[in-house]
């Protein structure tokens, strides 16, 4: 028997991208039908073999305030202790190893996310609001309409009978599996060489547990660093423990694929031999028989671009199933929050009889753009990971534009804004030449340290840069479109008087380096504020 309905969305894929997507098109429209075909069966158990654990500003405002869901993450999931580094290189001793983090919570939240707790939670929610959710369904064929009025098709199977569904609008959230992607042939490679293996374990690994020195345990308020990504980092890799709620361990090795071959790490016994060399006392918490190993999967050159994401003949795809950057800064839920607030506004003006087809290549431009300014801070910047001097200076910046233009522009809503977003178009224009040419000056300063000398056991702590951590609480101010455009111009000036410090300080380590373009960039901007402190860095250097 052979079943035929309609919907208004139907979105290919139940997981983290197309589940939101469905909460966020029915809390915006009510009357939209939404139809997503899930191949998994649900409940799917929890700690599910996905990367993506960890959020950051964006995708959690997205996840906790857009979509409404703070209520679960509080309950059910795990306050992140923000992003914490070690440059621990070969260390048996991480409290005698250089230490990047904060030692108190920033003031807007973020969580590890337990993805297979939240993809069923998601679920529930969205069948709670009147989604249509199919579960264990394989798509089997897709017709698509072209640019006429005709619907889309899907094929799919479910309990062994044949579905078919038309729909106006064709969303692909199939992850990895591109259905649309490999349809449309859409595939597009980027140049960021990187592979990644990553496994769960049972049980918490708390880093508090490897030292015994009081002064040490006590830095952090609360000392609770087991809930920070923790970033183990080295030269060309850095490894990740993320917890999770249902009492499990995220655990992954990610690194530059000429420095660190995949073959030396694509099996569970190959990636504990490489820590054993590369991060010794990880390795010899993970080798007790309470962290048994629960899963294993690798990927092989695990970042790429798309040729296209939004079209004009209503499909659109988003999440893992367009791009992928790097896991370093957990940018994969920030995306989804973006593309799919792109889709929700082309699909509500189809609905309200305005003409959406002039947005499309709009949102598809600003949405590369944001991806490719964004690429630049991971390709070929993997060398620089062990560096105790370049790498926190590389992090401070790195925040700092994301915090200065995309994050303040999502929080206030103004993604789709085409009058904000014309008014700063150049501010946007000169912080991307600033990062541009920072990033090169980065990998110099890094190339020509070469080894570097290990500084011992401090910490650099972020949460004591006053400028810092007032930007990360400014996030949440509600700003008209005056007051936003007017934040951004004042970050992007403080990304100017940065830049220069950084240079300042780069030349200080080598006189005659390369300011790629800085000089001309930043003119005559003044001297910076002492608040970033090269005192900061100064044992550093």
């Amino acid at each position: 028997m052979q079943t035929t309905t309609r919907t208004d969305v139907a979105i290919l894929g139940g997981g983290l991208a197309g589940l939101t997507l469905a909460l966020q098109l029915r809390q915006r429209d009510p009357a939209c039908a939404v139809t997503v075909i899930e191949r998994r069966a649900h409940p799917v158990r929890e700690a599910a073999h996905k990367v993506g654990e960890s959020t950051v500003e964006i995708g959690a405002h997205y996840l906790a305030k857009v979509l409404g869901l703070e209520a679960h993450l509080e309950s059910e999931q795990i306050r992140k202790f923000g992003f914490r580094f070690f440059f621990s290189e070969g260390s048996h001793a991480i409290d005698q190893c250089t230490e990047l983090g904060v030692s108190r919570l920033l003031p807007t939240p973020s969580w590890q996310i337990d993805r297979g707790r939240f993809e069923n939670f998601l679920g529930e929610r969205a069948r709670a609001l009147g989604v249509q959710f199919e579960d264990a369904a394989v798509v089997r064929e897709l017709t698509m309409a072209g640019d006429g009025a005709d619907d889309h098709v899907v094929a799919f199977e479910r309990d062994g009978a044949m579905h078919t569904l038309h729909s106006r609008w064709l969303i692909d959230a199939s992850g990895r599996a591109g259905l649309l992607k490999r349809k449309l042939d859409l595939a597009q490679p980027n140049d960021h060489d990187a592979n990644a293996v990553w496994w769960r374990v049972d049980g918490t690994i708390d880093p508090n547990a490897w030292s015994q020195d009081a002064g040490w345990l006590q830095r952090c308020d609360p000392p609770d660093r087991w809930r920070s990504t923790n970033h183990m980092c080295g030269p060309g890799y850095w490894f990740w423990l993320i917890p999770l709620a249902s009492g499990s361990h995220s655990l992954g090795i990610v690194c530059d694929a000429k420095m660190h071959p995949l073959e030396t790490m694509n099996t569970h016994a190959k990636a504990m031999d490489w820590l054993r060399t590369h991060q010794p006392q990880v390795a010899a918490t993970l080798d007790r028989s309470e962290h048994t190993l629960q899963d294993f999967l690798f990927l092989r050159h695990f970042s790429y671009g798309c040729k296209q994401v939004f079209s004009r003949e209503r499909w659109a795809l988003t999440g893992e199933a367009g791009l992928f950057l790097d896991p370093f800064y957990s940018p994969g839920t920030d995306f989804i929050a973006i593309g799919n607030t792109y889709i929700c506004d082309l699909i509500g003006k189809d609905r309200a009889g305005t003409d959406f087809r002039p947005y499309v290549a709009l949102y598809q431009q600003l949405y590369f753009s944001f991806y490719e300014n964004t690429l630049t801070l991971y390709q070929d910047q993997y060398p620089l990971f062990g560096d105790e001097q370049v790498m926190p200076v590389k992090v401070i910046w790195d925040y700092t534009y994301y915090w200065s233009l995309l994050t303040p522009l999502f929080f206030a809503d103004r993604l789709t804004s085409m009058a904000v977003l014309g008014r700063l178009r150049p501010a946007f224009t000169e912080a991307s030449a600033l990062n541009l040419a920072l990033q090169q000056l980065l990998r110099e300063w890094g190339r020509r340290n070469g080894d570097g000398a290990a500084s011992g056991a401090r910490l650099l702590d972020q949460s004591e840069i006053g400028w810092f951590r007032a930007m990360n609480a400014a996030l949440d101010d509600v700003l008209d479109d005056d007051a936003l455009v007017a934040r951004i111009e004042d970050n992007v000036a403080r990304m100017r008087w940065l830049a220069a410090e950084i240079l300042q300080h780069a030349r200080g380590a080598h006189a005659d380096i390369d300011d790629f373009g800085l000089t001309t960039l930043l003119g005559d901007a003044p001297a910076t504020p002492a608040s970033l402190a090269t005192l900061w860095y100064a044992d550093a250097a």
